[in-house]
């Protein structure tokens, strides 16, 4: 099925702003609350957003085998296990109505007003019910940076890096969308010096920058998924900023790897951009430097250039950028990961999700964590406000964009912004 949604000549009658991320060419997925408290899934064209359920019920996807409550539903789940081919159909479809040449739907004022929404009539969802959640540790410059700082440069990356995509199993109950706050965790670190552990708050919580994929129903148990097909079972990527507890990760991962420190929170962008809409994005990744084994040697383009950015801003003041990388760096593809994921039989779900790691680039400004930028704190950043930042002080705001742009397109991602605060403190109940 063709591409057709990605035609760079496409305009749409819905007004769209010069370096808007959401063009027509766009059309990505999410779950949003309607002015009507009612839950949908939901497009964006511009600052437009479409309910897609009432687009559905009002007969202008006809022709494509859908069930009536595809789009009624609090999830993507069901609507990204149909697979590719209705994924493409959709996106297609919903390109045709909204494209400046038709006036079936620009001429029908009464569809209009049950269908469009204003963004600020809207509330975003977390988009999937995500049952499963791995994350991956695939930028070569990140685990380069920090193994030269906890162990030493000569031995920098552990003897399995080159070889395999390292990775480990998370939580997918602490993964919140965009705008929900998040509060300063507690757990063990060991002061330096000290002979036994303390307990309080972490005082190095960080950002990671990071890009996760959600996946498909893929295969069965015991079913590997070849590395190059991989991509038939992704759906699409979000933003993600995986949080980090530093002192408690480096008191706890040992043996078994991040715990407490990462299970606090996850914070993904709230719509989901198609690989397809990224399909002509794609670019060569970084070549293997050791040979690599047949089920992880991919063919074509695996990697996307998306530009990313991460922004802090604290409170009550402008925010300063602090990272511009770039998803392209990446060592290993998502293709790769998958394959690598599943070559043991492991089977993947509909909402899944896969991070890819801190994003971290070849240069200082590319590095995609505190941890790095500053150099485990021995350099700090300052901010436009004039304090200078470590790691992320309460009531700060860590805000991460991502786009891509070519030949006068522009696909982007929105945001994933959200604020730190004092650890949870529950109000004492008064007495009667």
């Amino acid at each position: 099925m063709p591409l057709s949604a990605n035609n760079p000549d496409r305009t749409s009658w819905l007004h769209v702003g010069k370096n808007s991320d959401f063009p027509i060419q766009n059309i990505p997925f999410g779950v949003f609350l309607t002015r009507d408290d009612i839950i949908t899934i939901g497009t964006r064209i511009g600052d437009t957003a479409i309910d897609l359920g009432a687009l559905h019920q009002l007969g202008y996807f006809e022709g494509i085998p859908l069930t009536d409550d595809i789009f009624l539903q609090d999830t993507l789940n069901d609507f990204i296990a149909d697979g590719r081919k209705t994924w493409r159909a959709v996106r297609n479809r919903i390109a045709d109505i909204f494209d400046s040449n038709n006036t079936t739907l620009k001429n029908n004022t009464k569809h209009k007003e049950i269908v469009l929404f204003r963004l600020d009539e809207i509330e975003m969802q977390l988009p999937v019910q995500v049952g499963d959640y791995t994350d991956f540790y695939s930028s070569k410059e990140h685990a380069t940076n920090v193994g030269t700082m906890f162990r030493d440069p000569d031995n920098a990356l552990m003897p399995n890096w080159l070889h395999i995509p390292v990775g480990y199993h998370g939580r997918s109950s602490s993964i919140i969308p965009s705008g929900i706050p998040i509060h300063r965790p507690q757990g063990q670190t060991m002061p330096e010096g000290a002979k036994d552990p303390v307990f309080g708050p972490s005082k190095l919580v960080d950002f990671e920058l990071e890009m996760a994929f959600i996946t498909t129903d893929a295969n069965d148990l015991g079913e590997p998924i070849p590395v190059n097909e991989a991509e038939e079972y992704i759906f699409g990527l979000v933003l993600f900023n995986d949080w980090s507890a530093r002192d408690i990760q480096k008191w706890e991962y040992v043996p078994l790897g991040p715990f407490l420190a990462k299970n606090f929170a996850s914070s993904m962008s709230p719509w989901i951009v198609t690989l397809d809409a990224l399909e002509p994005f794609k670019v060569e990744g970084p070549k293997p430097i050791k040979p690599l084994l047949p089920y992880l040697q991919s063919k074509g383009k695996k990697g996307y250039d998306i530009n990313l950015e991460v922004a802090i801003r604290p409170k009550d003041a402008k925010e300063t950028i602090v990272s511009k990388s770039n998803f392209k760096y990446m060592y290993w593809n998502m293709a790769q990961q998958l394959a690598h994921h599943t070559v043991n039989g492991c089977p993947v779900n509909s909402g899944d999700m896969m991070g890819s790691g801190t994003i971290s680039g070849p240069t200082e400004e590319s590095f995609g964590s505190m941890l790095e930028l500053t150099w485990k704190g021995e350099k700090p950043l300052t901010m436009k406000d004039g304090t200078e930042r470590k790691f992320i002080n309460d009531y700060d705001t860590v805000i991460m964009r991502g786009h891509c742009e070519k030949d006068g397109t522009r696909i982007g991602f929105g945001e994933v912004s959200t604020q730190l605060l004092p650890i949870y403190n529950p109000q004492k109940k008064k007495q009667k």
